[in-house]
């Protein structure tokens, strides 16, 4: 082989390691400040709000779950335009646009017309991670914001507490997500809180048994059932999805998995299959495991349905499309 086949061979493989599908790394090379806006920006929403990271982390989910990862949950409804903001999974419920509309105000001043609604949020969720003592990985960014959003899909397409690991399993693969995937992504109920009416039915009667889910340790119920009374005015009652570390991304979630402490059906149902069951005891054993397949199912993850090149847009203001 010759020097020069040799030197196009090397720039080749460069290429593709600085590349991911039609995303790079470098595509925002004349806005530098970028990274430290958006961190910043993440920062300091978590001095005045203790949950945003998880509620970043979510919103991002649920933006490449529906019509992949194009800002289409930052929408706002108008009279001729219906967002997902209302749909189902997301009404009172998806929240910290407002960290995004002004981390985005932030960019639009040193990098006017230049970086997405949809990039914004994708490194938010990276920042939101790693500022709560998660891993790091590397975002490869070119997503352009989509024009369109799809209430249907949002109410249809996103996963719910309440289903079985099988329809979870099944929606995850509808977007080229593994059963790993499944897993290791549930993993990011290590923070954040969820609303009483997402659990209760394990409390009091589960499955008309007129006793709570038999999969629950039995303390931990009772503790929850002070918190989430049987009464319907407890609903919107909010409760940490990981009891131990609320706040700190680590795999204490896998370890309460493992003693019957997992707050949702869906979080639980993991242990009930031999596949998962396996993976969940693994990650409870190794933090270092479960960060490094995290980062590889968040990459996974962003790139979901992407729109690149010409087609989409930039957003100006990330509530609505540009006319």
């Amino acid at each position: 082989m010759n020097h020069k086949n040799t030197i196009i061979i090397l720039l080749v493989s460069l290429s593709s390691l600085l590349t991911n599908g039609q995303l790079n790394y470098y595509y925002y090379t004349n806005c530098p400040s970028l990274p430290m806006i958006v961190r910043y920006g993440v920062w300091a929403a978590m001095q005045n709000d203790t949950r945003i990271a998880a509620s970043l982390l979510r919103l991002h989910f649920h933006d490449c779950f529906v019509n992949g990862c194009d800002g289409s949950v930052l929408l706002d409804d108008t009279k001729t335009f219906k967002g997902e903001k209302k749909a189902g999974p997301n009404r009172n419920s998806v929240r910290g646009f407002y960290v995004i509309d002004n981390i985005k105000a932030d960019v639009e001043r040193a990098c006017p017309l230049t970086v997405s609604c949809v990039d914004i949020l994708t490194f938010a969720a990276r920042e939101a991670v790693v500022l709560s003592g998660g891993p790091n990985w590397p975002v490869a960014v070119g997503r352009r914001d989509g024009v369109t959003a799809n209430l249907k899909a949002a109410n249809e397409n996103l996963p719910a507490p309440f289903e079985p690991l099988a329809n979870i399993s099944a929606k995850f693969a509808a977007v080229g997500l593994d059963l790993r995937d499944v897993v290791v992504l549930s993993g990011a109920h290590t923070i954040g809180m969820a609303q009483c009416f997402t659990f209760k039915n394990r409390l009091f009667d589960f499955k008309g048994t007129g006793q709570p889910d038999p999969n629950l340790d039995s303390s931990l119920a009772s503790s929850l059932k002070t918190s989430c009374p049987n009464v319907d005015k407890s609903n919107g009652n909010l409760n940490s999805l990981d009891m131990v570390t609320t706040y700190k991304f680590d795999n204490a979630y896998y370890k309460n998995l493992v003693n019957n402490a997992g707050l949702l059906e869906s979080d639980q149902a993991l242990m009930s299959d031999p596949q998962t069951s396996a993976m969940v005891n693994d990650y409870s054993m190794y933090p270092n495991l479960f960060y490094r397949d995290f980062a590889t199912s968040m990459v996974k993850l962003g790139n979901i349905g992407v729109i690149t090149g010409q087609d989409g847009q930039v957003r100006r203001k990330c509530g609505e499309v540009n006319h």
